[in-house]
């Protein structure tokens, strides 16, 4: 194990305000700098912000920070500019058909601004509260609406698409590991109790076709270790994207899209995986026996007859396995490259008693994979310790190990010129999108809106543990 886990990690309240107060001074400089007819900000270039019009999928986080910001330190100017640009520009996103990124994009605002009324931290007004829920309810419906069915055994049933997944902006063959943490816009519009029709008023669970989504990506997007390809050697790789022959719903191959190949791990790809599987086994917690009775009849033989079983049992062991290739490819800091297999990495990587260095001369570390690991180690540990007492300790120590490396130089950015919360974020590196500063080899000092959001996010976590309290994106 190279991550360290032995010892306390220490990170106290006066900690977690200074990242409070540097998100606000930081996010008032974006927002006001921000041309919405630009598009959304995604990264920084020399420390501004800059939009790439490639999908708007950052919006939901340039105008979730300030509402997470407000929820730590109760900065009140913040969310009254946030909330007037969401009630002025995030309905597109409740009714965008092209993209997978509804949880980014609408759990980050309309979920944000609702779990604040009903945590009293706004006021309380009904019919507020109702706009709120609509747009959550279209929004996972929405999303549920672009849906790609496959065979759940292809080998034995291959005519019966009787499964499936929410495929990616690249279109119906494709499923991206990023959409693992999507699922919150179905689950919330299910919890709301909406329900999806579709031809003939056919009625679609939603939080079924949830379920149906995180089987896919667990057997197909996440690797154990038992030789299902050559490389298939080391429990935990990651594929950013699926590859399926939507004429006949087969698996064809592994895909990369942000990734260095196919074979190697892009490690935002697994902290998307990593903590998506964590939060909706939280979720799933919170389901009765009756409620997994009325699951039951949306699956086929024979996950029928042990649903709750089979679905806990699968996401948990994606998590597990994840979290344990992380913390065996990562730094004494808890830092991580962007690639496993990035092209450039010294041979062999010595990650044991190192610490990481972003100013590196072959490959860039990526701070956005491990600001949103760490919330997947801290929540994946509390699921484990519901289950078992002290059986999820070692995970929450890295969450904290990986929260305190980001929470102080040379990763927290401290310098009011710079736009950018968290620093040594990639975007994409194999676009090249990612600024290389003079004299240097790689990029190194960037921030990305990602990152940032869930550094807050990560902070906010942490803040309500040190109050006894806790948060999840489905807070009644």
């Amino acid at each position: 194990m190279n991550m360290t886990t032995s010892g306390p990690v220490t990170l106290d309240s006066a900690d977690l305000d200074k990242v409070f107060a540097l998100a606000a001074q930081k996010s008032a400089a974006t927002l006001a700098a921000w041309k919405p007819e630009n598009g959304a900000p995604v990264f920084t270039i020399q420390g501004k912000y800059q939009a790439r019009n490639w999908t708007l999928w950052t919006e939901g986080f340039l105008l979730g920070i300030p509402l997470l910001i407000f929820d730590g330190n109760g900065n009140d100017e913040l969310p009254i500019l946030a909330e007037k640009h969401i009630l002025s520009h995030m309905a597109r996103h409740v009714s965008n058909i092209g993209v997978h990124d509804h949880g980014f994009n609408n759990i980050s605002t309309y979920g944000n601004l609702r779990r604040l009324m009903l945590i009293k931290k706004i006021p309380y007004d009904a019919h507020y509260l109702n706009f709120l829920e609509m747009a959550l309810k279209a929004s996972g419906a929405v999303q549920a609406a672009r849906w790609t069915a496959i065979a759940s055994e292809p080998e034995k049933n291959p005519a019966r698409r009787d499964t499936g997944y929410i495929y990616s902006f690249n279109g119906p063959h494709s499923l991206f590991s990023d959409t693992i943490r999507s699922l919150r816009a179905l689950v919330m519009a299910w919890n709301l109790k909406h329900e999806l029709y579709g031809e003939n008023d056919r009625p679609i669970n939603l939080l079924a076709r949830s379920i149906h989504h995180g089987l896919t990506t667990a057997k197909y997007n996440v690797f154990y270790g038992t030789g299902r390809d050559f490389y298939d050697t080391q429990p935990g790789r990651v594929v950013h994207e699926s590859i399926f022959n939507i004429n006949d719903g087969r698996f064809r191959c592994p895909s990369s899209q942000q990734g260095f190949s196919p074979f190697s791990t892009w490690t935002r790809g697994l902290a998307w995986i990593l903590l998506g599987f964590a939060e909706q086994l939280e979720f799933l917690a919170t389901l009765t026996d009756a409620h997994w009775v009325s699951l039951a009849p949306h699956f086929a033989d024979p996950l029928q007859s042990d649903l709750k079983k089979t679905v806990i049992d699968t996401y948990l062991n994606a998590a597990l396995v994840t979290a344990q290739w992380y913390r065996q490819n990562s730094f004494t800091d808890a830092m991580v490259y962007w690639d496993s297999g990035a092209p450039h990495l010294p041979r062999p990587v010595q990650y044991s008693s190192t610490a990481s260095d972003p100013y590196n001369d072959h490959e860039p570390i990526d701070s956005s994979a491990a600001a949103i690991a760490g919330q997947g180690f801290i929540r994946l540990g509390r699921f484990l310790d519901s289950r078992k007492p002290g059986a999820g300790s070692d995970y929450l120590t890295c969450g904290m190990r990986i929260a305190k490396t980001l929470f102080s130089e040379p990763y927290l950015s401290t310098s009011p010129d710079h736009q950018g919360l968290i620093l040594h974020s990639i975007y994409h590196r194999p676009n090249g999108w990612d600024y290389i500063p003079p004299g240097r080899k790689i990029p190194c000092g960037e921030s990305s809106l990602w990152g940032d959001y869930h550094a807050v996010e990560l902070a906010l976590l942490l803040q309500n543990l040190k109050k006894g309290k806790y948060y999840h994106f489905f807070d009644q």
